[in-house]
């Protein structure tokens, strides 16, 4: 049976008891800080699992932002090396004057010249003893850089759990006014919001932490390079003939 629009407006009308446009879904605007802590437009308050779970998101957040800039600081300071440093440690050596080396490596404050300040007081000792001496030192100043490196780690794996149990959270909400008052979209609205506004929170900040900490790896990684470099030319500089 064919219908016009009229007609079937007008037997909805005489369906719902009241005119369609009363009848419709209003909507009303929130703004994202309300959307962030789940702010419920029926309710007129405040999710407290959104505003447990996005405490935490920030939390993690600024953790991880405080993390990434001094760790960013600290390796940039260990890859500043004086220039020509082993060419003058090399030509101190040569010429007997270790004092002089040790003091050149005392104000260069980067882990390549703590590296060599040991094995220069070793200087005397069989080459085994000082190679160990150096590579001990270079272990204690890796993991010196290292540090707090794994916070961002779990940062990364952790965010999105977080933000996936705010998700799970919010849909149990869903569930059980479903449950109470039936299918109704301004009902349910509250908990899609938290628990979609939780997923992409703890997204958001894993992937940020994922990114500093492979970032800061790298650096790592490049200082590691750098002082095996240091400690194989020092090595080199006492086996040299004559030594």
């Amino acid at each position: 049976m064919n219908m016009n629009i009229c007609d079937l407006i007008n037997r909805i009308q005489l369906e719902v008891g009241e005119p369609i446009s009363d009848a419709l879904v209003t909507t009303t605007d929130i703004s994202l800080w309300e959307l962030i802590w789940g702010y419920d437009t029926e309710t007129g308050d405040y999710s407290w699992t959104s505003i447990i779970i996005m405490s935490m998101l920030f939390i993690l957040s600024a953790l991880t932002v405080y993390i990434f800039i001094e760790r960013f600081l600290a390796i940039r300071r260990a890859l500043n090396e004086e220039r020509d440093f082993m060419a003058k440690i090399k030509e101190y050596v040569n010429d007997g004057k270790l004092d002089a080396a040790k003091q050149l490596c005392t104000t260069s404050d980067n882990p390549m010249a703590r590296m060599i300040e040991k094995g220069i007081s070793k200087i005397g000792k069989p080459m085994k003893d000082i190679a160990v001496s150096i590579e001990n030192v270079g272990k204690i100043e890796v993991y010196k850089l290292e540090t707090r490196l794994s916070i961002l780690a779990t940062t990364a794996g952790v965010a999105p759990m977080i933000g996936f149990l705010g998700t799970v959270l919010g849909m149990i909400q869903v569930m059980h006014t479903m449950s109470n008052e039936g299918v109704e979209i301004q009902s349910l609205s509250g908990g899609i919001f938290e628990a979609m506004i939780t997923t992409v929170g703890g997204l958001i900040v894993g992937i940020i932490a994922y990114v500093f900490y492979n970032y800061l790896v790298s650096k790592v990684e490049k200082v590691i390079q750098k002082m095996e470099g240091s400690s194989i030319e020092f090595l080199d500089i006492l086996d040299a003939p004559g030594k």
